[in-house]
């Protein structure tokens, strides 16, 4: 089942390109994703988002479902991460979301659901994209065998079309 993990970059970057007052098809079929639970983030995004004042603040405040407190696998992971990758956090932010956004992912590929054996297909949804060594998103996920796609790629492999 593909489930995608989305940093606040993707988030802020739907808001400015598909305002819901001129494109509501796409914040509908965004809730449809969140019920589903196939649209998740960890609770750094969430911690990041309310500093906002705007729609977007008022919509992740109504589908605070989606967001996934760390658990001790993610914590772990995170750790790796920033053992890996020291310059991939700003020591400035309050919150930096992208090491959880990338461990819940990575966590999720490891799950098996015990009940009917679904295997998760996680794809991380970041505003990034992959540019040579930078270590930003899509660099880190690709070291860690994570797919990573911008927010356009996740309404195609959904396969929306709007008119």
């Amino acid at each position: 089942m593909i489930i995608y993990v989305i940093d606040s970059s993707a988030l802020i970057d739907i808001k400015r390109t598909y305002p819901v007052d001129v494109f509501p098809g796409v914040w509908t079929k965004l809730e449809n994703l969140v019920k589903d639970g196939r649209l998740i983030a960890p609770q750094e995004v969430l911690f990041e988002l309310k500093k906002r004042d705007d729609e977007l603040t008022d919509w992740v405040k109504k589908h605070e479902i989606m967001f996934k407190e760390p658990t001790p696998t993610q914590i772990s992971i995170v750790r790796r991460i920033l053992k890996d990758f020291p310059s991939f956090v700003k020591l400035n932010r309050d919150h930096d979301a992208d090491p959880w956004v990338i461990a819940l992912a990575y966590e999720h590929a490891n799950i098996q659901m015990a009940v009917d054996g679904t295997k998760f297909d996680p794809i991380v949804v970041a505003h990034e994209k992959l540019d040579g060594n930078k270590v930003k998103i899509p660099y880190v996920c690709q070291k860690y065998g994570l797919n990573c796609i911008r927010a356009l790629e996740m309404f195609r492999n959904e396969g929306w079309i709007f008119y």
